[in-house]
């Protein structure tokens, strides 16, 4: 098989590797649950704060929304830029 095809086998993840990519993977989840809380705890506790209309008439809780969905793809992205160097480059 040559190096281009679709059915070479993957190289094989180090164990190091593998944990560094899990500490990163936590590290941003953790990140994603505080915003998630924070805007479920505004709602639960304090709605009338979600329900001000900030900006063009839209109300915060649906700003808050879509800020989560961003939210959540940039982490993605930062997921996978932080994971994409193998071990030992970088510093890291």
């Amino acid at each position: 098989m040559s190096e281009n095809d679709p059915q070479a086998p993957a190289e094989p993840e180090s164990e190091a590797m593998s944990a560094r990519n899990a500490r990163y993977g936590t590290m941003l989840f953790v990140v994603y649950c505080v915003l998630y809380g924070s805007f479920m705890a505004l709602n639960v506790y304090d709605p009338k704060i979600m329900a001000r209309t900030p900006l063009a008439g839209v109300n915060l809780a649906i700003l808050y929304g879509f800020g989560l969905i961003v939210a959540a793809l940039a982490l993605a992205g930062l997921y996978m830029w932080l994971v994409r160097s193998k071990a030992g480059e970088g510093g890291r």
